[in-house]
């Protein structure tokens, strides 16, 4: 190959993207021995919370994983990122949380990878926080219907699912606990801006408390640094700060700032379909990769 010429800013940022884009190409990544479940949680919002679990759960999907998507935020918008329908006339998880529906009743597949399906959200479930108080077992309703979908997909001889991800609302109500309770690893997306690490000590004495009283297998094995400028010196602080209060959950990773994302979801689209060639594209399908390569314990 000939070499790339990087003496500008530009063709040096560049050659770097073709390196990364060459070492991808490469790449097989492991499927896991058993089902990965991981609840993306931030309870501060805006952080990129939803953009990260369609985007990463898109590039496993498009790597050839069997991947789920649970949406329990009342806004829904992971369910338009992935393309599907989520009026209030649909099936939906609040009839799997509320009415006992079985999950495989209402999933839909994402209409770029029929391999990637998804229990959408509705508007109902703004309102299922309260309904959920008089529920018996009401923290373990996604979990037991999760265990039933797996046991069923066992009965029928299909293949199992590789990863699920729960995205969950910015706040700890019924619907997260429900999330933390379902899953076995927590993905916390944080912003390299100013205040990034604000309402992250509650968020991790909150999973402490699950930990201790409803869900003892629970850890945080992940953390993504989203909306990355590096033009910025204090994107480069808080990248660091974050690295070093938590060297080992942290990917290598990082997410840039990008228009691009942010426009994919006007198209019912993640950024991995939307432009594949984009920087946030590459950014996210190495975190995927990242994410399936070191596991749950994050080795």
């Amino acid at each position: 190959m000939d070499s790339i010429d990087e003496s500008t800013p530009l063709a040096s940022q560049l050659a770097n993207e073709t390196r990364r884009r060459e070492k991808l190409s490469g790449t097989s990544l492991p499927k896991p021995d058993n089902t990965r479940y991981l609840t993306v949680s931030n309870q501060k919002g805006g952080v990129g919370k939803t953009t990260t679990t369609v985007n990463i759960a898109a590039a496993l999907a498009k790597a050839g994983m069997n991947v789920l998507v649970v949406d329990i935020d009342p806004q829904g918008n992971a369910s338009t990122a992935l393309g599907i329908e989520h009026h209030a006339e649909v099936d939906s998880i609040y009839d799997v949380l509320i009415n006992d529906v079985p999950l495989s009743e209402v999933l839909a597949p994402c209409p770029q990878f029929p391999n990637l399906l998804v229990a959408p959200a509705t508007i109902h479930l703004a309102g299922a926080e309260i309904e959920l108080v008089s529920l018996v077992a009401r923290e373990q309703r996604l979990r037991r219907a999760l265990d039933q979908y797996a046991k069923s997909l066992e009965e029928d001889g299909a293949e199992r699912l590789d990863y699920v991800f729960i995205d969950c609302p910015p706040s700890l109500g019924l619907l997260t606990v429900n999330a933390f309770v379902a899953a076995q690893e927590v993905l916390i997306p944080i912003q390299c801006e100013y205040y990034a690490l604000e309402g992250l000590s509650q968020l991790l004495s909150n999973i402490e408390l699950i930990q201790k009283h409803l869900n003892s297998d629970l850890v945080v094995s992940t953390i993504l640094l989203t909306m990355y400028d590096g033009r910025t010196n204090l994107a480069s602080q808080v990248a660091d700060e974050v690295r070093e209060h938590f060297p080992r959950q942290v990917l290598g990773a990082l997410i840039p700032r990008s228009v691009r994302i942010s426009e994919a979801p006007s198209y019912q689209q993640t950024v991995v379909t939307y432009d594949p060639s984009s920087t946030g594209a590459l950014s996210y399908l190495e975190a995927a990769a990242e994410i399936a390569e070191r596991g749950r314990d994050g080795s």
